[in-house]
């Protein structure tokens, strides 16, 4: 294939977009962090043993709602 084609920029785009498609997917089947219903606390949990990885981080939203704070 030769480079001034006009095919190439049209696979080399489509290629791409394939590459950042499957990372979005990736990237949002993995990383959900939950909040803790009780404690506002927020966590991730692994797929590969269930269990909840707690991040020392707390939702403010969720804070402000226990507390009825407006």
């Amino acid at each position: 294939m030769d480079l001034s084609s006009k095919k190439l920029p049209i696979i080399l785009i489509i290629g791409l977009i394939g590459i950042l498609a499957l990372q979005v997917m990736n990237n949002d089947s993995n990383n959900n962090k939950l909040i803790d219903p009780e404690t506002c606390e927020l966590y991730v949990k692994d797929l590969q043993i269930s269990a909840k990885q707690y991040l020392g981080e707390y939702d403010q939203k969720c804070l402000d709602f226990k507390n009825f704070n407006p």
